[in-house]
């Protein structure tokens, strides 16, 4: 087997690879150090940590096994992404599950707001957009925290989603069961506009977000209570059939102490009604940055499907934490990656293009590498043939 100095020689040499984790630089030389729990020294540091599980949700492994027998088997796992005297399979999943939390959130903090940074802005036109919703993870029995119903367990990921930027901000793990409607207050900051679905629907926070400052437009149902205050002109030609400024609920139990706008539209025979104080924007408006909330629906169909995120490799809720994060910085890697190769967004083609090309050159760098060093001992031999 030959042999290099280090790993960064061969990940100078891995164009793609290198590439691809280039944003990832200045931000590991300040991420918090991870440090040994006992005196036992570490089996694998916290970038060896990162680059393992990015290398997993990267290739769509489906456990941790399989990741494991690649980084062993594999010449280019084996040489650029595991520590450099392998890892055992209880090293692996010691590590997961107990450390690397701290510094993987910072490390996903940092990179979001280089990407933000990087990719352009879209729909600024509305302000500060973050689509909230929840999305299921299966848990098995044995992952008692994720309670979800009998006989069943599940996790919840809540996430906020750059609407802007088409990328993932903040994100929040609890039980399957647990209330998506108290993650909205951690999620918004004041300023920003929160997306979301029915199942957000809360007059007590309609009331307490306007204080905080923090913007919403909420589906509400068909049928919820409403004490007109203004009703607003409506276009005969618009899609709007109710636009008025209410207040919400009944009297003295559940009505909302601050005024709201109410929307209400009909795509074909679907109507939808619309909660919101954005009384800056047109009831088109209103409804066309509603209509946005389907990104998020389709980033966990994409990060699911084709990052492998929900193929669980840790049972604890602070290890299912830490795969969360792995996969939200291999999401953004990919989204910085994608436009600043092609000014494209992600797509599993280019993702595809990029397991390719890191595969290619990688058996391309270490077919010389492995010739070099045969030629270097055929002129040894050759040598002492000659004393």
């Amino acid at each position: 087997m030959f042999a290099l100095k280090n790993k960064r020689i061969k990940k100078r040499a891995l164009r793609s690879y290198n590439q691809f984790k280039k944003p990832l630089s200045t931000t590991l030389t300040f991420a918090p150090d991870l440090k040994s729990r006992g005196n036992r020294p570490l089996q694998m540091s916290f970038e060896e940590q990162l680059d393992a599980l990015i290398y997993f949700h990267l290739n769509e492994f489906k456990s941790g096994r399989h990741l494991l027998q690649v980084l062993e088997k594999d010449t280019f796992a084996r040489e650029v992404i595991a520590p450099k005297n392998g890892i055992r399979k209880s090293s692996f999943f010691e590590a997961i599950n107990t450390r690397g939390l701290e510094q993987l959130l910072y490390v996903f903090t940092e990179l979001h707001a280089q990407a933000s940074k990087t990719l352009p802005a879209k729909h600024t036109e509305y302000g500060d957009l973050v689509a909230i919703d929840g999305s299921l993870v299966d848990a098995v029995l044995s992952m008692q925290w994720a309670e979800y119903t009998s006989g069943k367990n599940k996790a919840k990921a809540h996430l906020g989603f750059d609407l802007n930027h088409a990328i993932p901000g903040k994100l929040f793990l609890a039980e399957g069961n647990s209330n998506e409607r108290p993650y909205v207050d951690q999620i918004l900051k004041p300023g920003q506009t929160g997306i979301m679905d029915r199942g957000y629907l809360t007059h007590k926070g309609f009331d307490r977000w306007q204080n905080d400052n923090k913007h919403f437009i909420c589906r509400i149902k068909s049928n919820a209570r409403k004490t007109v205050i203004t009703a607003h002109a409506i276009n005969k030609d618009s899609i709007i059939f109710y636009d008025a400024t209410v207040l919400l609920g009944i009297d003295n139990i559940n009505q909302t102490e601050h005024e709201v706008r109410v929307v209400g539209y009909r795509i074909r025979s679907q109507e939808y009604w619309i909660a919101t104080e954005r009384f800056d924007l047109s009831a088109e408006q209103i409804t066309a940055a509603y209509k946005l909330r389907w990104d998020i629906e389709n980033f966990f169909a994409w990060w699911k499907r084709h990052l492998k995120v929900y193929h669980i490799i840790a049972r604890s809720e602070y290890g299912l934490k830490v795969q969360m994060l792995a996969g939200l910085i291999t999401y953004l890697l990919l989204a910085i990656y994608c436009h600043e190769q092609y000014n494209e967004k992600v797509s599993i083609k280019r993702a595809r293009e990029l397991r390719i090309n890191i595969q290619n050159e990688a058996r391309g760098f270490f077919a010389d590498s492995s010739d070099s060093q045969q030629n270097l001992s055929m002129n040894k031999q050759h040598l002492f043939a000659k004393t």
